[in-house]
């Protein structure tokens, strides 16, 4: 009678394959590095972007409105945190996206 396999791969196998794993992904951030400063800077730059702009259409809209339409209140102080949240939030959400996509990837380069 045969006793049965053992399927599991060897300690040295599997550890072999993780100092790969972990090499190949160390030598591709060091291939990367200038490409990663550059673009953190740009999303710094985009970031900053994505909320200012709607804040300062917010506040164009708001000026537009306080010299056409008058009323008790200014339209600017109304608009310009509409705009900011609206900003906010956009921005937010697309760091969320590149988020998860850096991940994503990261974990396709682990597989």
């Amino acid at each position: 009678m045969t006793e049965p396999r053992n399927n599991r791969p060897s300690p040295e196998s599997e550890f072999s394959r993780e100092v790969g794993r972990k090499a190949a992904r160390k030598l591709k951030a060091q291939r990367q590095v200038n490409h990663t400063i550059w673009f953190g800077l740009g999303m710094m730059g985009l970031v900053g972007w994505s909320v200012a702009m709607p804040t300062l259409v917010a506040v164009g809209i708001g000026w537009w409105l306080d010299a056409r339409h008058p009323a008790g209140h200014s339209w600017v102080l109304v608009l310009m945190p509409i705009g900011l949240v609206l900003g906010c939030f956009s921005a937010w959400h697309w760091v969320l996206r590149e988020g998860q996509e850096i991940r994503d990837r990261e974990d396709d380069d682990d597989a």
